[in-house]
């Protein structure tokens, strides 16, 4: 799963994936890992054979912290185990920070900061 512009470079199509709206990753065809974040080698075997894959994008908050700073609303940072096997780091918003539980299902958006794309969670519709 290439796009358009993809240089090879593991992040650079992994952003290129954000860009188009998807959260891509990679999954080793020889151990059949999940891998993230994307990698020149599976981290779990050594085997340089990762082909790229799309996520359905849904997820479960494993762990949850809210971050407090001055003049700001806290944020929240969580990691989420995706359905497909793997764990990223991000935040989830229309939330408050102190209400996002672990357990909680969260599906993946994409937010443009300063111009980059970034991938964010949502809290699933009650």
């Amino acid at each position: 799963m290439r796009g358009p512009g993809e240089s090879g470079a593991p992040a650079a199509v992994y952003r290129d994936h954000l860009r188009q709206g998807r959260l891509a990753y990679q999954r080793c065809t020889d151990c059949s890992s999940a891998v993230f974040y994307p990698r020149v080698l599976c981290p779990v075997c050594g085997s340089g054979a990762l082909e790229w894959r799309e996520s359905a994008g849904w997820g479960t908050v494993y762990a949850t912290t809210a971050v407090h700073s001055r003049n700001r609303e806290p944020r929240s940072v969580v990691l989420v185990d995706l359905d497909e096997g793997f764990r990223m780091m991000s935040r989830v918003e229309g939330v408050p920070a102190e209400e996002v539980e672990i357990g909680a299902r969260v599906r993946f958006e994409v937010r443009l900061e300063g111009g980059e794309p970034v991938a964010v969670f949502r809290g699933e519709e009650r």
